[in-house]
């Protein structure tokens, strides 16, 4: 028996999707490979708050990163970048994050509006 035009197209078929299914299990292997890398990121930058905040620093900064989670997380950066460049010293205690809050606090924008 002799393979028709229709089987061949058949198993082209085939072997297409089983390439397609191979290639969405490979992103999915990849999907969890980014998240794990995520997770084991987040953990270690929480390791390194939790050795460098004494607890009423990393109280003031989860406040912080509860109303504005975009400023905390870049607080939260700059601390871990002075810890792994070993410019800290000491643990950071609430006065010391107070300061390094206002430091790193954008300037508020004003307006002047004279009236001619």
């Amino acid at each position: 028996m002799s393979q028709g035009p229709d089987d061949d197209r058949l198993e082209q078929l085939r072997e297409e999707k089983l390439q397609e299914l191979q290639q969405q299990q490979g992103g999915e292997g990849q999907e969890e490979a980014v998240q794990a890398q995520r997770e084991q990121a987040e953990a270690q930058k929480n390791a390194l708050l939790k050795q460098h905040l004494t607890d009423g620093a990393r109280k003031r900064l989860n406040t912080v990163k509860m109303s504005r989670p975009d400023f905390g997380e870049q607080v939260e950066q700059q601390v871990v970048a002075l810890a792994q460049s070993g410019r800290l010293r000491d643990k950071i205690d609430e006065a010391k994050m107070k300061e390094l809050l206002n430091e790193l606090k954008p300037d508020s924008t004003s307006f002047n509006i004279e009236r001619r």
